[in-house]
């Protein structure tokens, strides 16, 4: 029985690794891109108050897009949406996919429409500590990016039902033309209008459009179906309501350390709340790259499992992708810790980012590198949750981790400054991740912890060692070279390619099976298969 599980999970295992990797690599082109626009955003304008109040201004956008949609999205739309197709009833499904984006649309315009007239109330509660002067252009940021959630919200359905199909390449493509629209348009209108940095907040519209619109075709070919319908008493709209209702309920509790972070941010010295966003951003670069993309090519995947109750195939999944995760990103958190410096010079520092910037910059980044295995699994973990329609466990958890946030906010920011949030965040992300480990491992009996805390050692192990060899390298080149823009990417290319070496050589020594499944991964890639 053991084996005939084994051999039926295989093929399963090999779609997610497949939809993975393609997703890692646009996820990575779509990452050099976001920082490409944030580098120009830096040479243009540095790292002080206006830059604050541009990352301020995403804040309302952002909470009202993930309240309503987020939620919905991960938690309630794929499973159900994914039952329906299981099931052979995708005629229905699709009136249940219109139901649903009727209703969010509706709800979120309302919500624009009243950000658009309270933005004034809203940043002053939000950011105090802002200069005066910077306040009407957070306004008015903020006023333009609203725009964003409610394209992104159809670019959101969209690609819930592509991927409910295990389609993932439009909405991986989309991502890439949205930060490729900012770079493009932000500078034309900066630098031809003469406008400021809302060039930039207009880039951000633009890009939104774009993302949705390059997933039209894919849908159009799928036979998608849209009705102008709003069918309260159908079983499904209800299912994705009462689904979506903890999440939603767990996202405004989570805003709590967002407006606390900003708010105490916005009190420290101007720049600060840029520094930390910057840090931030570079710290959810591997997240964003392995972690979600193997999250997000999983998902379909488990919930196809527990519709179908295969429940040893399903702890097999869960097992291989976390086992994955935290092969990949702990050798990351060690390098990026050791090369912080190049890594924060080459990408930012030009124009009016100076050196005093990247020193401020690279403080939090070390906190937020502590965490970047615990964010990432933590990208996996609650969709388990998700795939047996229980949104509620990770929401109760997460409110646990989120009162651990605040409180060590408060503790940290004092003593660590920007540093200190970076540090609470990471704390928090632990703290969630090992709850959630537990509640699992109870609902599934066993969730292959032996394995994983195996390959967690032997990563760590062989992550330490690749570091000492990379900051050896590092020294050297910056004895050689100094430190300006060439010494950088010397330092970046020879670590990065003696981190690998180092660390694939080690874990191969090791026997991990990880390492090779990545190699194979890899391998396969390269020769185009």
């Amino acid at each position: 029985m053991k084996e005939e599980a084994g051999r039926s999970t295989m093929p399963e295992i090999r779609t997610v690794a497949k939809a993975a990797g393609l997703l890692m690599a646009v996820n990575l082109a779509s990452r050099i891109l976001g920082f490409l626009r944030e580098t120009l955003i830096a040479g243009y304008f540095g790292q002080q108050s206006a830059t604050d109040a541009y990352n301020i201004a995403f804040i309302l956008p952002d909470l009202l897009y993930w309240l309503l949609m987020g939620g919905v999205l991960s938690s309630a739309f794929i499973p159900v949406f994914s039952e329906y197709i299981a099931k052979g009833k995708e005629e229905e499904g699709w009136r249940v996919v219109s139901s649903a984006i009727n209703i969010i649309l509706l709800t979120l315009s309302l919500f624009v429409l009243l950000g658009l007239v309270f933005a004034p109330q809203f940043i002053a509660l939000q950011a105090p500590g802002l200069p005066e002067a910077y306040k009407p252009l957070a306004v008015l940021l903020t006023r333009i990016i609203l725009i964003q959630p409610l394209i992104l919200t159809l670019s959101g359905f969209s690609m819930g039902v592509l991927n409910s199909h295990k389609i993932f390449w439009p909405s991986a493509l989309g991502t890439l033309l949205y930060n490729a629209c900012i770079i493009v348009i932000g500078p034309l209108l900066v630098s031809g209008l003469h406008l400021g940095i809302d060039g930039f907040a207009f880039g951000v519209v633009f890009g939104a459009i774009a993302n949705f619109a390059v997933q039209i075709p894919a849908l159009r070919r799928l036979g998608g179906r849209y009705y102008p319908v709003i069918d309260w008493r159908h079983p499904g709209v209800r299912k994705i309501v009462l689904l979506a209702i903890p999440m939603i309920l767990g996202y405004a509790i989570n805003q709590i350390p967002v407006a606390i972070y900003t708010n105490l941010a916005s009190l420290l010295p101007p720049g600060t709340v840029s520094a930390v966003n910057r840090s931030y951003r570079l710290f959810q670069l591997p997240i964003g790259i392995f972690a979600l993309a193997i999250a997000v090519a999983v998902f379909p995947t488990l919930a196809d499992q527990v519709a179908l109750k295969k429940w040893e195939d399903l702890r097999r999944v869960v097992s291989q992708a976390v086992r994955m995760v935290i092969y990949i990103t702990l050798p990351v958190s060690v390098g990026m810790i050791v090369l912080r410096y190049p890594l924060i010079r080459l990408l930012f520092e030009h124009g009016a980012f100076v050196a005093k910037d990247t020193a401020e910059t690279t403080v939090p980044l070390i906190y937020f590198c502590l965490g970047i295995t615990a964010q990432s699994v933590i990208n996996i973990l609650p969709r388990v949750f998700y795939a047996f329609k229980d949104t509620w466990t990770p929401v109760i958890l997460g409110v646990i981790s989120m009162i651990v946030n605040v409180a060590a906010m408060i503790m940290l920011v004092r003593p660590l400054a920007g540093g200190g949030l970076a540090l609470a965040t990471s704390i928090a992300g632990v703290v969630n991740m090992l709850l959630l480990f537990g509640v699992l491992r109870r609902r599934l009996r066993h969730i292959d912890g032996g394995r994983v805390l195996k390959t967690a050692g032997k990563s760590l192990g062989a992550s330490l060692l690749m570091g000492g060899v990379v900051w050896l390298g590092h020294t050297g080149v910056t004895v050689l070279l100094g430190t300006g823009n060439i010494a950088s990417l010397v330092s970046l290319v020879l670590g990065s390619g003696l981190g690998a070496a180092t660390f694939a050589l080690a874990t191969k020594m090791m026997r991990m099976e990880e390492f090779e499944q990545t190699a194979g991964l890899l391998l396969q890639r390269l020769g185009g298969k």
